[in-house]
Formats: structure tokens, C-alpha cells, sequence
């Protein structure tokens, strides 16, 4: 049987987390899908989209959707969906986990690659985090589950963008590239999303593609910016830091930080480095992934992680002629950017 994709929901309080499930569960795409609320909060899905309210946590959708709330814990509501598909008494082609609000969505992700049942069973494919244009601001100033939100998506959804000027969207949409390079955001209004822009994203594949902001590279690389610094945790010159400026009141505690070299890494050193790192900081990594040049093969090292835990693979050759070049971003809460660089630099060869 082919594993089961899950795609992670999750955003602050008003995002539009539901308006989007809805419509992901209405819309004539041919897939039979199961959603897990965490809660069965103010923001459930309407009972109008629901076929009955029974006693059983799962209830069954008038498009052939399943529904189930988290009673018990995320792992045991698996099993049992899993459980019944393969009795035939459920079917369903996917699951998509809606997330309370305030939750932090790195243990959700954490259980597919700790419990090795749900592992056999399940494919983490990727963390969607929607995000209110109106009121982002301040919920990233003021609460930092909105800020690790951020850290942990694959792709992010800028909600209510129709709400604010443009000027506004823009330096959001900056702030949050500075945050998380990785995840790609789109505008989207009242829930209407493509779903090819939802499902099959891959972001927990280890394939070979690192997607960095291109323009977030060059920032990292020079400090010779001329770009307006909306945000100015990427920079470290004294002025700015003096500066009492609008402009430098993000100085949000997420933060990712790129590391580059054409020299290869020695496999033990890095090894070693990483696991001290992650056993110090790891609750504070939130995302970090990398395609490394590693000494003693002429294939790449794809490798990521989620908190403590981290995983590579082999991926495909370095073709002929191409740079090897090793790439990895980090995207965590107060991580000490100078000693992670430092200690990647002594582990190359």
C-alpha cells in the first residue's frame, strides 16, 4: 500500500485556516480526503459541509470527506484512520491536520518521523501556514507561535491582502522572506486556492532542489546593501543598529542564516558538529536543510531536519561542469548565527 500524504495546516487565530479548508473540501478536485482538527474550536468546520454530528469522532462529509477530531492523541487518530482504510470501512487518499492557532506545528511534524508505525504508514508532504495581512504585524511582534508559524512553513498564504495598501503587503511579505527564505507566499483570497498550490508540494522530500529566495542570497552575501532595510536582523553594521528608525522594530527571534562553501565538508566532522549543535539548540531549530559537497563521493548530500531530528540521503551526481558547492539554511529562534558558521567552517576538509 502507498503511504498516505499529510499536509500540516496551521496559522494564527482569523488567518483563514478553515475558509481555505472548506473550500479545499468542496472544490471538484476527485480527492477523498480526511481532515484531523486539533480542536473542535470556535473556527470548526460548519456543520452544513458535514453530513451528522455523531457520537463517533469521525464523521463522514457529504462529498465522501471524512472528519475527525483529536481526542486522543495526534498518533492513536492515525493509526485508527490508517486502520480503517485498510479495512475498507474508511476511504481517503490524503490527510490534512488543522492546527489550533497557538500551536507549535514542529511536534506534529515530528510524529512522522518518530513513530516508525505511523512512518510505514504516513508521508509527511508539507507545512502550509496562512497568514492575515491585517493583523500579521503585530501577532509577529507580540506572539511568538505566530513567529515559529512562520518558521516551520513550506509555503506560505497571505490572507486579507485586499484589507491593507500595498505598501503594507510588501513590507510583510520582506519580513517574513527574512524569517523564512524557503517557503514561497502567495496572496490568496477567500480561501481560493489552486490545488496544485496545496498538496504535492514535497516539502519534506530530500530532493536535491534547495529553494532559497535568490534575492535573499545576495542580501546574505554583501553588506554593501541598497536595498530599504525593512527588517534589520540581516545586518550588522553598528549604524543600524543605532538607528531608531520605524523600519527596525522586527527584530524577530526567527531568523534564518545561509552557509556556503566550495571546499567539501569531512563527513565525520560534520557529523559530529551537527549532533552537538542539535542536542544544544535543537529545540530552538525549527527547520534547516541543506545540499552539501561531502569528501568521498561525487554524489550530492541532501540532508534536513526538524528540531533534533535530522535525516540525509544521497542525491544525484554533481554534473559535469557544475559547481560543488555546499548550501544549507537554518531557520530557527535566537540561533547563534556566528558559532554555527564557524564550526561549519572548521568541519570542511
Amino acid at each position: 500500500m502507498s503511504l498516505i500524504p499529510v499536509t500540516i495546516l496551521t496559522g494564527f487565530l482569523g488567518a483563514g485556516k478553515t475558509t481555505l479548508l472548506k473550500r479545499i473540501l468542496t472544490e471538484a478536485h476527485g480527492q477523498k480526503i480526511a481532515v484531523i482538527e486539533n480542536e473542535f474550536g470556535e473556527e470548526n468546520i460548519d456543520n452544513e459541509i458535514l453530513v451528522n454530528d455523531t457520537q463517533e469522532n469521525i464523521i463522514q462529509m457529504n462529498n465522501g470527506c471524512i472528519c475527525c477530531s483529536i481526542r486522543e492523541d495526534l498518533r492513536e487518530t492515525l493509526q485508527l484512520l490508517a486502520a480503517k482504510k485498510r479495512k475498507g470501512l474508511l476511504d481517503f487518499d490524503r490527510v490534512v491536520i488543522e492546527t489550533t492557532g497557538l500551536a507549535d506545528p514542529g511536534p506534529v511534524a515530528q510524529t512522522f518521523f518518530m513513530d516508525e508505525e505511523i512512518a510505514e504508514q504516513y508521508l509527511l508532504d508539507s507545512i502550509l501556514t496562512l497568514v492575515d495581512a491585517k493583523h500579521a504585524q503585530t501577532q509577529l511582534d507580540d506572539r511568538q507561535e505566530a513567529r515559529r508559524q512562520i518558521g516551520f512553513a513550506d509555503q506560505i498564504f497571505i490572507s486579507k491582502t485586499d484589507l491593507v495598501a500595498e505598501g503594507e503587503v510588501q513590507a510583510l511579505m520582506h519580513r517574513l522572506t527574512h524569517m523564512n527564505p524557503r517557503a514561497p507566499q502567495k496572496a490568496v483570497h477567500f480561501g481560493e486556492v489552486a490545488i496544485a498550490d496545496v498538496f504535492d508540494l514535497r516539502g519534506f522530500n530530500l530532493n536535491a532542489k534547495l529553494d532559497i529566495d535568490p534575492d535573499f542570497l545576495k542580501a546574505d552575501e554583501s553588506h554593501d546593501h541598497d536595498h530599504d532595510h525593512v527588517h534589520g536582523e540581516q545586518c550588522d553594521h553598528p549604524s543600524h543598529a543605532a538607528e531608531s528608525g520605524h523600519h527596525h522594530h522586527h527584530d524577530d527571534d526567527v531568523k534564518s542564516f545561509v552557509f556556503r562553501s566550495d571546499k567539501p565538508f569531512s563527513p565525520a566532522k560534520l557529523e559530529d558538529f551537527l549532533g552537538a549543535v542539535v542536542n544544544i539548540y535543537g529545540p530552538r531549530m525549527l527547520r534547516y536543510k541543506g545540499v552539501l559537497n561531502m569528501d568521498g563521493t561525487d554524489r550530492k548530500v541532501i540532508f534536513q531536519g526538524v528540531h533534533q531530528l535530522m535525516g540525509s540521503d544521497l542525491g544525484p551526481a554533481w554534473a559535469e561542469g557544475e559547481k560543488k558547492t555546499s548550501k544549507m539554511v537554518f531557520i530557527g529562534i535566537d540561533l547563534p548565527k556566528d558559532i554555527f558558521l564557524q564550526g561549519l567552517e572548521q568541519c570542511l576538509v
